[in-house]
């Protein structure tokens, strides 16, 4: 078949189901309730690393799923998971957007083919239209796999997961970079807006605390006396966004305008690289139109991200926001925007956690509850110092993070190249003495028509129920 790239002559181009059978056994979920169950999200994307999972009791299973067995390959099916693959070393049942998958050339080599960008590219060209695009199972078969002699596909996964593991540590020593800068981002805007390590920040006493609403305030941070504790709704105009009104968005003649959502709200930044738009009456757009120095801050979402937000600085005209964002706008100058936002994404962070609710999947806070979150007032002419002061530290940040973003982005094209030479032939040598790939395709194709055509029967499988590594055990 036609390759995607030039490969050495003793390689050859084969489909996907001369190499690997897909798996296919449906099995009733009650009959094996102590037996793993796998699905997408148990399957870290590009490393192909199994993460904490369950037994089918535990997540409830219901309904019919592929039963599989060890040495098998776990291949998610559905966007946006197709650069997910693992090789199970026990029997189970997953989920059923994922297909259990016999390779009968090495599984290692053919598991990193389908974790590599050239395999997820092409798979991607060939997933239905449905709300979650998937491949099925003829378009699979049918894609292209670049192979090796036998010998050689060994050779290429023993220095192939070498580098790979390497590569894994250092993409660790990132991640956990990038969670201690983030860290330290929280302690920049805590004591930018507690004035701490100002010089003009002084005075022996204390700041009288606000006096209790029924709000849980909890231990709040001590500033100094010529400075004042007062509730959010004391010092700026509060309000909600806009709820979408579906009949309104098929109606042409009602204005278009942009509108952020929670996902575009982040801590100490905002994200405007996707901006929805909302059809909504001009009069209403025209009450919630975002200004200059308005800090948003998020009304919902998992509870740890309730009031984090950032300063709006006019980015795009008319832009609004949705009914989980709420606008502080500061009246009267009685506070800087930043030192507001600091402290809603720093020392505040406890207050929105303690005073927001759960619901089953989300937590979320009233708009009469943020009136109420307790803001320390500087004076007045001690503000700019203590903003530029912050300001000053967050570039530092901001440094740090480009860099770690440099790093990440060098990561990526790391892995894109050892993939790519690893299935080209260049990770490494040819040995001439090694079985040409198109005797093994041969081979192959005599022994499956050798082969008794397996019989599959729903809930035929036997599964040796091991006791599985719970999602508590496999975090420890």
């Amino acid at each position: 078949m036609t390759g995607l790239f030039p490969i050495p002559d003793s390689w050859v181009w084969a489909r996907f189901g001369d190499v690997a059978v897909v798996a296919s056994n449906l099995t009733d979920p009650a009959e094996h309730p102590s037996a793993p169950h796998i699905a997408p999200n148990h399957i870290e994307s590009q490393t192909g690393r199994l993460l904490p999972y369950a037994t089918v009791a535990e997540d409830g299973v219901i309904s019919a799923k592929h039963a599989f067995q060890p040495g098998q390959i776990l291949y998610s099916k559905i966007r946006p998971y197709l650069a997910k693959a693992v090789i199970v070393e026990f029997s189970g049942l997953c989920s059923a957007d994922m297909y259990p998958i016999d390779s009968m050339i090495d599984a290692r080599y053919l598991r990193w083919w389908m974790l590599s960008p050239s395999f997820t590219e092409v798979a991607s060209q060939h997933q239905g239209r449905n709300v979650l695009p998937k491949i099925n199972s003829r378009a699979l078969q049918g894609l292209p796999v670049p192979v090796p002699p036998l010998d050689e596909q060994r050779r290429i996964v023993a220095v192939l997961e070498d580098h790979m593991s390497r590569w894994d540590r250092a993409c660790t020593l990132v991640q956990s970079a990038r969670k201690r800068l983030g860290l330290l981002r929280d302690g920049i805007m805590f004591s930018a807006s507690m004035g701490r390590g100002v010089s003009d920040v002084s005075g022996s006493g204390t700041a009288a605390f606000p006096t209790s609403v029924g709000t849980q305030d909890g231990i709040l941070p001590r500033v100094p006396e010529d400075w004042e504790w007062r509730r959010l709704g004391e010092i700026a105009e509060v309000v909600g966004g806009v709820t979408k009104d579906s009949k309104l968005q098929s109606d042409p003649t009602v204005p278009e305008v942009p509108y952020l959502r929670v996902a575009n709200v982040q801590r100490g930044r905002l994200d405007l690289a996707t901006i929805s738009k909302i059809r909504i009456p001009e009069a209403q757009a025209a009450k919630l139109r975002l200004l200059a120095g308005d800090v948003l801050l998020n009304e919902g979402g998992d509870r740890d991200k309730l009031g984090r937000g950032w300063i709006w600085e006019d980015q795009i005209p008319d832009c609004i926001h949705q009914n989980h964002v709420f606008r502080a706008r500061v009246t009267n100058g009685t506070i800087h925007p930043k030192l507001l936002a600091w402290h809603a994404n720093g020392a505040g962070r406890k207050w929105f956690e303690a005073n927001g609710t759960q619901s089953v999947n989300l937590a979320s806070i009233s708009l009469k509850k943020v009136k109420l979150f307790p803001v320390p007032i500087p004076p007045v002419d001690l503000q700019a110092q203590l903003v530029a002061a912050g300001e000053r530290n967050i570039s530092l940040a901001d440094n740090a993070e480009a860099l770690l973003e440099a790093a990440g982005r060098k990561a990526a094209a790391l892995r894109r190249a050892l993939l790519a030479q690893a299935f080209s032939g260049q990770l490494v040598t040819q040995d001439p003495v090694d079985e040409p790939a198109s005797e093994l395709l041969a081979r192959i194709r005599t022994e499956r028509a050798a082969a008794p055509k397996p019989k599959r029967t729903r809930g035929a499988t036997t599964i040796a129920n091991p006791t599985p590594r719970t999602t508590k055990e496999q975090s420890a």
